[in-house]
């Protein structure tokens, strides 16, 4: 079984990633994952990658395209595997489908969640500044307002959970990723799943999409 999960940042995708793998028994990846593997192995697609990202430059397509499919040969994708963050472009997902061949995707999760939903999910969240645990504002705040329940450290806001941020990242998914729905859409791959209802329910509904397939 191979899926693509795909949604806004905030949406959810690593949450219910990590559940689909426990479930279903296959392994979740990631670009970053891969990319960070690659690098940490010292290997020739990895160093390349390091090249640009060590300038502060993107990646280009057709290397993530190549370090997926070495990634994808692996043994424990042999019965399939679940894409999360990737592809990120149409162009990507145009490399991934030619990589498949005849073994195509089964599905294609969309995790819908409003800007105005994600904005509050990810500029609620507050991190310790000693033992990094998170905390949310709404949904788990600490007992203390500002302190660490854990190790009594104070609290603080990422720069990348801050309004300004977080709503530059959704303009970049908007041009870059959102395409990729009516993409898949045509391909008759495409499932859409309430992001904004408990992640339990999430999850549920997921389940119950890719087990009719």
């Amino acid at each position: 079984m191979k899926i693509v999960l795909l949604g806004p940042p905030g949406c959810g995708k690593g949450t219910q990633g990590v559940r689909l793998s426990e479930k279903y028994n296959l392994p979740q990846l990631s670009t970053g994952e891969i990319l960070r593997r690659a690098i940490a192995e010292g290997t020739s697609l990895g160093g390349k990658a390091a090249s640009f990202m060590n300038k502060g430059q993107l990646v280009p397509s057709d290397l993530i395209i190549n370090l997926m499919g070495e990634r994808l040969l692996e043994a424990d994708c042999k019965n399939g595997y679940i894409l999360d963050g990737f592809p990120r472009r149409v162009d990507q997902a145009e490399g991934l489908e030619k990589m498949l061949g005849d073994s195509k995707l089964d599905a294609v999760i969309n995790i819908e969640v409003s800007e105005a939903k994600v904005v509050k999910r990810l500029s609620g969240r507050r991190q310790c500044s000693k033992c990094q645990d998170l905390y949310h504002v709404e949904f788990s705040p600490p007992k203390k307002d500002g302190v660490c329940d854990k190790c009594g450290g104070s609290l603080y806001q990422r720069d990348d959970d801050k309004e300004e941020t977080i709503l530059n990242r959704l303009d970049v998914y908007k041009k870059e990723t959102a395409p990729l729905i009516g993409y898949y859409q045509k391909k008759g791959l495409l499932m859409n799943v309430n992001g904004s209802a408990d992640s339990s329910k999430v999850f549920d509904e997921i389940c119950s999409l890719i087990d009719k397939r």
